[in-house]
């Protein structure tokens, strides 16, 4: 628990930040020490006894100069920058600015209050000598964050709120008047109000009580408030949505394309409950193939200027936790207005294109259509066509609980998009796109939601022919608009940083596995080389996560730089309206394009862009932190059994692994390796006996047992047992 609050920081600390800041307004002007203590509204004499005495010691830090016999002046080679905070787990951070080539080291006492992602104005020092250059916060100009999750631990006559985020250094102190509800230890949502001069902690209220720690609602409610994620739609929002005219008239079909004759079918998950994306199938008179890519058109009923528009571009994304969606539209349109769902009619966005034999584009149209699902599968239902060549779907796959055969024409349209499929993704491979087929880590739940097993989930060849056709009508799209020199918004991904790249091939050189880095074309070739190979061994996804971690994050922009990931020139979000605002843009933009509309303010769509980017950043991270809480709540009752695992970490506080079975990852303090004393050896990733000199290091297999699981930090603690030594 912190100090309470009676306890003061020293004053010099607040003068220097307050002298600096008087100083560098005016940094041609020198003043006498009565000047600045006028300035910083101090007339008694004990505070101008602090204002000499850290005149002072400013003088001698280099910070200011006297220039005449008692006179100060800022130093003009002080350099002073805005940016971001980048905290660290130890209480220190990172200056972080654009302007800057390298992030600058701020000590703790050099915080002055500043908290993880904050803007901040900041004074680098020492810059210029042999020591590296530290910061000094000078002024908070924005809070990233004032809305916290913690659990609470009331006193008499006050509380305090801990955090169990690394980056957030301090408590919040809660005043007896402002702990609402909320009992003691429990998971609570406090908003910061103040941090007074002389408190070591800042103000705060208790905002909403979110239950007892532990608890499954409880943690996955904490999970979304953390990363200031909405759970429910305002009243005003739902009130609006019912109000929408969500049936098919005759008039708007009128203006659209009619395809409800048109083959059309829809592939996703079995537990699906929204399908934003059809397929249609025809075969042209002169032997080519029209195939239409159908998107929801949401936008038709997301209207500009509403308060619904309002709420969905504030959440910008869909949140997929381990046992809930937490969707960007409200039910009505997710899953039933917009949602292609079979036997009905629907207003679509479409990308139509005539395709030959070798996957060529001879024609493409794009516009408003309106479209009939004819039927609705599983990937696991797509698959068995694909695998079987036969519409004969068995009982176990089918998504009615029934066996059943599909209409000839339908398998033989998935068929041939398959073939299809299978060339244009070939083709991508040859241009140099990487193929990321990372297994993802799935649970089984109970009906209460709790995790009782855990399979894995890999892309097979009905996942790869829907990414293909998606991918065709994302690039086709921005294409379309890119070529026109027209302002929209498009998915970038930059290319990947020679330092990451050099640092994987470090680890993988491990495994035995080289990359090549002659060009551009080479690493991709390479990249995708050590992808394939390590497939099914047990460092596969180790290497994927870190081959993953090496490549640039993929964002939105208005200025197009190309996708390196896919190796397209132009690329775009068009196919995910439902669960994704940068889709509803794309589809306005094409509209008002369509419509012979002129060139929409690029500095606005770069705004919304980068507001799209920022909230898809806080849903991954929830999205993980709801994974690694499913892990840890499925190992916590497993303290009998022995895992074998594969070492995914180390560092010179400990090893991390990762068990086989299941992908869970968790902790092996060094301390506790108890048959020699290890200590780190940075250059081959690896813990070194002093007396046996035997190594632990990355990709080894070890045998672990639970010995904590964490809950509230979602972090595990393993028993380290011994080297797998078969």
């Amino acid at each position: 628990m912190n100090n309470k609050p009676k306890k003061t920081r020293k004053k010099g600390k607040d003068y220097s930040v307050k002298i600096l800041k008087f100083l560098a307004k005016t940094p041609n002007k020198a003043y006498n020490y009565k000047q600045v203590a006028s300035a910083l509204e101090i007339s008694d004499t004990q505070g101008r006894n602090e204002i000499i005495k850290e005149l002072n010691i400013l003088v001698k830090k280099g910070n200011i100069a006297e220039e005449t016999k008692g006179k100060y002046q800022i130093v003009q080679k002080a350099e002073y920058y805005e940016g971001t905070i980048d905290m660290t787990s130890r209480k220190t951070a990172y200056f972080v600015c654009p302007e800057l080539e390298d992030d600058v080291f701020i000590p703790t006492n050099n915080l002055n209050k500043a908290l993880h992602g904050d803007k901040v104005m900041v004074y680098i020092y020492n810059k210029r000598s042999s020591r590296k250059p530290e910061a000094e916060v000078l002024e908070i100009l924005e809070r990233k964050r004032t809305e916290f999750v913690g659990v609470i631990d009331i006193q008499k006559n006050f509380a305090f709120v801990s955090t169990a985020n690394p980056k957030m250094y301090t408590d919040i102190f809660i005043p007896k008047d402002k702990i609402g509800d909320a009992e003691n230890g429990d998971v609570v949502l406090v908003k910061m109000e103040d941090w007074p001069k002389k408190a070591d902690s800042p103000f705060g209220s208790v905002l909403k009580v979110l239950g007892k720690p532990g608890v499954h609602n409880t943690e996955i409610h904490a999970i979304l408030a953390e990363y200031g994620l909405p759970y429910e739609f305002p009243i005003e929002v739902e009130a609006f949505t019912q109000k929408i005219d969500t049936s098919i008239t005759a008039e708007e079909i009128a203006k659209r394309r009619d395809m409800r004759e048109t083959l059309t079918f829809t592939i996703d998950p079995k537990d699906a409950k929204d399908f934003d994306d059809a397929l249609s199938f025809k075969v042209l008179e002169n032997g080519n193939y029209e195939i239409g890519i159908h998107i929801a058109d949401v936008s038709h009923y997301v209207q500009e200027g509403t308060v619904l528009d309002e709420e969905a571009y504030q959440r910008a994304t869909s949140v997929y936790l381990v046992d809930r969606v937490v969707p960007m539209l409200p039910e009505v349109l997710s899953n039933f207005a917009c949602s292609l769902r079979p036997h009905e009619e629907k207003y679509t966005f479409s990308a139509v294109f005539e395709l030959d034999a070798k996957a060529e584009i001879k024609n493409a149209w794009y516009g408003r259509t309106v479209t009939y699902s004819d039927q609705r599968f599983a990937y696991e239902e797509a698959q068995q066509v694909i695998e079987t060549k036969n519409g004969n779907i068995p009982q176990e796959i089918s998504i009615t609980g029934e066996a059943y055969v599909i209409n000839n024409d339908i398998v033989q349209a998935i068929l041939t998009m398959d073939d299809l499929a299978k060339i244009m993704r070939a083709k991508r491979m040859k241009n140099g796109a990487i193929s990321f087929d990372k297994v993802e880590v799935k649970f089984n739940l109970s009906p209460e939601g709790e995790p009782i097993g855990v399979f894995f989930k890999e892309g097979k060849d009905s996942n790869k022919l829907i990414e293909e056709f998606m991918l065709l009508a994302n690039r086709k799209v921005s294409e379309f608009i890119g070529k026109q020199n027209k302002t929209f918004i498009y998915r970038t991904h930059d290319e990947p940083d020679q330092d990451k790249l050099f640092n994987l091939q470090g680890i993988i050189s491990k495994f035995g596995y080289n990359l090549n880095f002659k060009s551009k074309q080479t690493i991709s070739e390479s990249l995708n080389t050590l992808l394939k190979d390590v497939n099914g061994k047990r460092e596969q996804n180790l290497v994927d996560t870190l081959a993953i971690r090496s490549m640039s994050k993929a964002n939105y922009s208005s200025e197009n730089i190309g996708h390196y990931g896919l190796a397209f020139d132009y690329y775009s979000h068009f196919t995910s309206p439902i669960r994704r605002y940068p889709d509803i843009m794309a589809h306005r933009m094409l509209q008002h394009y369509l419509d012979g509309g002129k060139s929409i303010d690029e500095e606005l769509v770069e705004q919304q862009a980068v507001h799209c980017s920022q909230m898809e950043i806080l849903a991954s991270n929830a999205e993980r932190d709801s994974v690694k809480y499913m892990q840890v709540k499925f190992m916590q009752d497993q303290g009998d059994r022995e895992f074998l695992g594969v070492i995914s970490g180390v560092t010179e506080w400990g090893i991390y692994v990762e068990v086989i079975e299941n992908k869970c990852e968790g902790m092996v303090r060094i301390r506790e390796i108890k048959d020699d004393y290890y200590t780190f050896d940075e250059k081959q990733y690896a813990l070194v006996g002093e007396v046996s000199k035997n190594t632990i290091q990355l990709g080894d297999e070890v045998w672990v047992k639970v010995k904590n699981a964490d809950l509230v930090k979602k972090q595990l603690d393993f028993t380290y047992l011994r080297k797998n030594e078969n």
